[in-house]
């Protein structure tokens, strides 16, 4: 439910006197009433980089380490075809599968890298383009477990969970991207890739992004992908799908069973991030510093390894670092040193010009609370302001990522939307500037009758977030004196109400079956 407020409700917010003076301005008719959607602003591209945690010494000291590393400590790979792919380029390869890689092949690599990425969605969803500093917010993690709308319990996700949250986030205009959020416990594993795919694309118009088990999968998925793009030659101009693979065992050893799927994903020409997430303490020195220069060690070897495979292959450069609780090792989703950890790895992604996957949006908490709120306003705030590409959990966590829940989904929307507001910073020319609207209005004046206001109060100018009230306490009770989760929750229930058309062509979902074994229901005609 996308609530409507009117300029009355300004009357809340100001002095007694001005009160009066507005109230006295509405009475005489001067002004006809108007109403204005809060929430709603789809807010695309916002370019940032504002927020530096490292100095341009810090970022050439962890670099040089991470190349001291490579040289020296290496890699252990475990698989004789990546041993020979990786020797060809140059990497000095020992008999206990241990790799090291001096600094010229890392150089030779990152001049193949592209140092640009688009991905894209379907019908009219804007691409997301990937480098410099272009922000985009998204979806993440693959939770197993889910708040029920109704009940608020604790139970498995389905695939018709998955199906309703990817409606939800086609709905929701700050949130991006797709990134399958829950793990879908009433399929089967050997069909679960290709099913979350297929419910994915079937649910929302934007991008898509999962892991795939097996090249196997992998492949299965590529060719669903090219029939509901229309073909390989459209997948590969427009890439609906793209792939994160966590390739990498932290610390420093290479998961071969990913690295296949890395390497199928690869070949295929589609876009892959690079997924690599070292813990504090325990897969990662207990230093800040420390870890990054381990990940950013393990983000360049696996740089490495993907343009040793295919020249000028897409990838992201997809350090996650964790935080974990020394007294207990615990992990800590929701730290602050998240956001310090994330920011410092965009940097780095952006020092060797390589589009950056990030992560923001985790909390602790194992409910939408104040403790939700704080972690994740603060860890997504920072990471946008670093100018992370394409930042994943941002939106539905909870719980470390075990657990999402669907208003939390529309509450980190205005979460999101909030940040990317913040990010546009203040738009300042003749218009904004507003002088000749202060000489028509005078000494003593008031503003509410102005063109000027009306267009710019209905305009692009302030975020006004759907799950927040700011009305008066009075007001607040007479509707019910609902709080943000609340508010959340109905909107949820008012979009997963909403009619969904056929995003799949019916003829092309009728090949995808007979080709396929999906279990999600067919859709009728419309």
């Amino acid at each position: 439910m996308l609530i409507l407020y009117e300029t009355t409700l300004l009357l809340d917010r100001t002095c007694p006197a001005v009160v009066e003076s507005q109230k006295e301005v509405l009475r005489s008719g001067n002004i006809r009433k108007f109403s204005f959607e809060r929430g709603g602003r789809h807010m695309m591209h916002v370019n940032s980089g504002t927020y530096r945690v490292l100095s341009e010494q810090d970022l050439s000291q962890i670099h040089q380490a991470a190349l001291t590393v490579l040289a020296r400590t290496g890699v252990q790979v475990d698989s004789e075809p990546f041993l020979a792919i990786l020797s060809d380029v140059g990497c000095k390869v020992e008999k206990d599968g241990r790799v090291k890689i001096p600094p010229e092949v890392v150089a030779g690599a990152l001049e193949k890298v592209p140092n640009r990425v688009v991905l894209h969605g379907r019908g009219e969803v804007s691409p997301l383009d990937l480098g410099e500093r272009r922000v985009h917010l998204g979806t993440g993690g693959a939770a197993v477990n889910i708040l029920d709308l109704d009940s608020g319990e604790v139970r498995d996700p389905t695939l018709a969970d998955l199906g309703d949250i990817a409606w939800l986030v086609h709905n929701l205009e700050n949130i991006h991207f797709l990134l399958r959020p829950v793990v879908a416990r009433d399929v089967p594993p050997e069909i679960l890739d290709i099913n979350k795919f297929y419910t994915c694309l079937a649910n929302t118009n934007k991008h898509v992004m999962a892991s795939a088990g097996s090249p196997e999968s992998a492949k299965e998925v590529i060719e669903l992908a090219e029939m509901v793009a229309g073909g390989k030659e459209e997948l590969q101009d427009r890439p609906i799908i793209s792939f994160v693979t966590s390739w990498m065992i932290s610390p420093l050893k290479l998961d071969l069973k990913s690295a296949e799927v890395l390497s199928t994903v690869i070949e295929s020409g589609l876009p892959v991030a690079l997924s690599s997430a070292p813990v504090t303490g325990s897969t990662a020195p207990a230093t800040l510093a420390g870890l990054l220069v381990q990940v950013h060690a393990e983000e360049l070897s696996g740089i490495v390894l993907t343009q040793a495979v295919r020249a000028g292959a897409p990838v992201l450069y997809g350090p996650v670092p964790a935080v974990a609780d020394m007294r207990t090792m615990n992990y800590l989703g929701g730290a602050i040193e998240s956001a310090l950890l994330n920011a410092a790895c965009v940097q780095l992604g952006g020092l060797i010009d390589v589009p950056t996957y990030s992560d923001a949006g985790l909390t602790d908490s194992k409910l939408p609370d104040i403790q939700a709120g704080y972690e994740k306003a603060a860890n997504i705030i920072l990471v946008a302001m670093a100018g992370g590409n394409y930042i994943h959990h941002s939106a539905g966590m909870l719980e470390s990522m075990l657990t999402v829940a669907y208003e939390q989904f529309v509450i980190d929307n205005d979460i999101n939307g909030m940040a990317l507001r913040a990010l546009q910073g203040i738009r300042v020319d003749e218009d904004t500037l507003a002088t000749e609207v202060i000489e028509r209005v005078g000494p003593g004046g008031n503003y509410l009758t102005q063109r000027h206001t009306l267009d710019h109060i209905r305009g692009d100018e302030y975020y006004l977030p759907a799950t927040a009230d700011s009305r008066s306490r009075e007001s607040w009770e007479q509707a019910g004196s609902l709080d943000a989760r609340e508010r959340a929750r109905e909107i949820a229930r008012e979009l997963l109400t909403k009619e969904r058309p056929n995003l799949i062509p019916l003829g092309i979902d009728e090949q995808i079956r007979n080709r396929f074994h999906i279990v999600a229901p067919k859709r009728a005609a419309k």
